[in-house]
């Protein structure tokens, strides 16, 4: 029964993932759906999905241990809706380097840390180009867990975001490297700006810190001709993370 379910939930991943390269990356529907519209007291599926987001505002700690302690048990969490457990951040405050993923790959999960696999010895090997390693490094994502199939919901997205931009605040990294599509979307303005150095500005409730942003080693390991474009995103960083 257990293989029967592990094949299944394979087959799901695969499926979604198929998607989220085609730029699909949140739940769809046949009928069109108004993401920004108001949320209104007459709409009581948005009324008790805003109700846990402020509460979980409002309870964010003021240092990086007491944050990981409520990101790690706080049930209001939305990874507490998924099956597994949770994969914290690892490294402490003032890295030269944070590094902020998207979400656990299925090879995550079952390794219990981010960035396993062959997407793992990648990451590795660009943290080397660099002159880094993990162990210098503060890592984290903005999802601690999988969702099934490796979709979420959009009022989710936003509320992982702004608990990220309080994780950057209380990490104190000299600068931040943004791994994937999904994560850049959800923490640069589309139209921030970009210095010569390739450095953009992420804003976050501290102030401000340097960001790079670039493609997820997963979608290098698929598409090898943009390493070349990684490259040229991580040399700006090769004299500024130094320890």
């Amino acid at each position: 029964m257990r293989g029967e379910l592990q094949d299944h939930t394979a087959a799901a991943d695969a499926y979604m993932a198929w998607w989220t390269l085609a730029g699909v990356d949140g739940a769809v529907a046949e009928s069109p759906v108004n993401w920004l519209r108001p949320v209104t007291a007459a709409d009581p599926k948005a009324t008790i999905r805003a109700v846990p987001v402020s509460a979980t505002i409002e309870k964010k700690p003021q240092s990086l241990d007491s944050f990981l302690g409520w990101l790690a048990t706080d049930p209001e969490q939305p990874e507490r809706r998924w099956p597994g457990a949770p994969i914290l951040p690892m490294g402490g405050e003032g890295a030269s380097l944070m590094v902020v993923t998207d979400l656990p790959d299925p090879a995550d999960m079952a390794a219990g840390q981010l960035l396993a696999d062959r997407a793992g010895a990648l990451f590795d090997a660009m943290l080397r180009a660099i002159g880094l390693d993990r162990s210098t490094i503060h890592l984290a994502s903005l999802f601690t867990a999988r969702p099934p199939g490796g979709m979420m919901e959009a009022s989710d997205l936003s509320t992982v975001a702004d608990r990220m931009r309080a994780h950057v605040a209380l990490a104190r990294p000299r600068r931040l490297l943004l791994l994937g599509d999904r994560t850049i979307r959800a923490l640069l303005p589309t139209d921030a700006a970009t210095t010569a150095d390739g450095l953009r500005d992420f804003n976050h409730e501290g102030g401000i810190v340097p960001a790079v942003a670039t493609f997820h080693p997963r979608l290098l390991l698929t598409q090898p001709a943009a390493k070349a474009e990684c490259w040229r995103a991580l040399q700006s960083l090769i004299e500024e993370v130094r320890p």
